[in-house]
């Protein structure tokens, strides 16, 4: 096995050689790790709104430690697709099975559920709580860019919000439409092009953070929409110049 693989690790990552039981913990270890450091940074974004801080700055700053590093820690609207979630949860599982409680992935995940509901709470508040009737546009469909993966999507979460207050949905997604009409079908309009979703909306959400969202007309945008509010739930727009 280390001979066939040699020609893909010529870069110092390693062929670690171990017993079955630790090769799979090791694998559901690392993916729990990961997104022990998104639910870690998206409490201390939420902490940052509360106290005035810039998230952005402290994300800068803890990412320059070499012991911490800057991979996720971006904070957003919370984590998804196949592995993340179905692996903290297969090894909470476990570790139930054999009597062992595992406190942090518990936190994990609750962090993590209650954050793919932050955008709609937001949205709500800027609205007094009354989202019927209203139209909005959402950039971003998939649990993360170049993909059209929709398993354990936040925007599904923020979709599901939003209809049930009554209101309608336009979203826009370079790759991953043709899925979530699998799993939503009509319930929310479909647009070819990123603006024809902001035309005539009470607001836009960015739900996932692709290349194409990132430097948009902003005349534009503010001539299409009928109210000026965007909801960055990616935090790819620098908060001065929006304002």
């Amino acid at each position: 096995m280390k001979e066939l693989y040699a020609p893909f690790v010529r870069t110092e990552k390693p062929i670690l050689v171990m017993d079955v039981r630790s090769s799979e913990m090791t694998k559901y270890a690392a993916n729990a790790m990961l997104a022990t450091k998104i639910s870690f940074m998206n409490e201390i974004a939420n902490l940052c709104e509360v106290v005035g801080a810039d998230v952005d700055n402290v994300r800068k700053g803890i990412g320059s430690d070499s012991r911490i590093g800057y991979s996720f820690i971006f904070p957003g609207a919370g984590y998804g697709g196949s592995c993340f979630p179905k692996d903290v949860q297969a090894l909470m599982r476990t570790g139930k099975q054999h009597g062992h409680t595992l406190e942090i992935l518990d936190a994990v995940e609750n962090v993590n559920q209650r954050q793919k509901e932050v955008l709609f709470k937001k949205l709500s508040g800027a609205f007094q709580g009354n989202l019927k009737g209203k139209t909005f546009a959402m950039w971003g469909l998939s649990f993360k860019p170049k993909t059209d993966d929709m398993r354990e999507a936040p925007s599904l979460v923020l979709i599901e919000k939003l209809l049930a207050a009554g209101a309608v949905v336009k979203a826009y997604d370079p790759q991953a439409m043709p899925e979530t009409q699998k799993v939503l079908g009509n319930r929310i309009t479909y647009c070819k092009r990123p603006y024809d979703a902001v035309e005539k909306a009470d607001g836009l959400l960015i739900v996932t953070e692709w290349s194409e969202f990132r430097h948009p007309d902003f005349d534009r945008l503010k001539s299409l929409l009928s109210r000026p509010l965007v909801i960055d739930g990616r935090n790819i727009y620098d908060p001065g110049k929006m304002k």
